[in-house]
């Protein structure tokens, strides 16, 4: 029993984000026919272009090929995975049209059902999963294109599918509520993968790097590298202490420092997906 939960322990995770992205496109962004891109966006495009079925039907209709066309080489977790996070999103989104949409200004409307329906598709990526559609040409992409960031080849897809709205709708300023959406989204979508996956790198000089780094080893547990350098005005050859630490270490390590030298130069620095010993580790499938 511990080991099939295990193997499907990401299984809330997904129909949980499914529903919160339904919830902010059904009640904020559909209404004002506005989209975040994506295959929901050009299911919304569609519907209103031929004037058949429904956002959640069409969605779940053109994931079909996508299936059939990832299938062998997206891998059967994210494989079934995927097709479980279509199922549920295409569910969701038909079954909260039923909830009453509160009166919004379509700005306000941009704004949060790109906030709401970015925490869903977050976690639905948390996961490492998806919820199908464009989702699985992106990841078929990325694996031809390695150095292509995973964000461009999405945007990419979600400019065509704004500016499809401006068009279908024929309203052009549908295709720049559309742009606030995607960005609102973009922020919140990342603000949700990567929130524990933030570190910093710290750059110490000081004369006393030895003491230093053997604290930061002992006390903090993080790694240290000694790198070759020298003052440019007083040509003194010294090391500096190069270390990854948690961001929540931050404080403990000036405190760490100055207690050891109170004129050491630190340098603290963003560090995001940090991979090795004590942080995360390299996998083809990650975002």
């Amino acid at each position: 029993m511990k080991k099939f939960w295990m193997q499907v322990k990401w299984l809330p995770t997904v129909v949980l984000g499914c529903a919160v992205f339904s919830l902010g496109f059904d009640l904020f962004l559909a209404p004002h026919e506005i989209n975040c891109g994506g295959l929901s966006g050009l299911a919304q495009v569609l519907v209103e272009w031929f004037g058949l079925g429904t956002v959640g039907q069409v969605t779940a209709l053109i994931n079909v090929p996508l299936f059939i066309l990832g299938g062998k080489k997206i891998g059967k977790r994210f494989f079934f995975g995927s097709f479980v996070g279509m199922m549920a999103m295409s569910g969701f989104l038909d079954l909260f049209t039923a909830i009453p949409v509160p009166q919004t200004e379509p700005l306000l409307g941009s704004l949060y059902g790109g906030l709401i329906s970015g925490v869903g598709m977050g976690l639905v990526f948390l996961s490492g999963v998806s919820s199908g559609g464009t989702d699985i040409i992106v990841r078929l992409i990325k694996r031809r294109h390695r150095n292509v960031p995973i964000g461009r080849i999405s945007l990419c897809l979600d400019v065509a599918v704004a500016l499809l709205t401006g068009i279908v709708f024929e309203d052009f300023s549908k295709t720049l509520y559309s742009g606030v959406t995607l960005y609102v989204s973009s922020m919140i979508i990342d603000g949700v993968i990567y929130r524990f996956d933030y570190s910093k790198v710290a750059l110490i000089i000081s004369g006393k790097y030895e003491k230093i780094a053997q604290a930061i080893t002992q006390k903090l547990g993080r790694g240290v590298t000694l790198l070759d350098g020298a003052g440019y005005y007083s040509r003194k050859e010294t090391q500096v202490v190069l270390s990854a630490i948690k961001r929540q270490q931050v404080a403990e390590l000036k405190e760490l420092v100055v207690a050891i030298d109170p004129d050491a130069f630190i340098i603290l620095q963003e560090a995001h997906q940090v991979l090795g010993d004590g942080f995360g580790h390299y996998s083809e499938d990650e975002l």
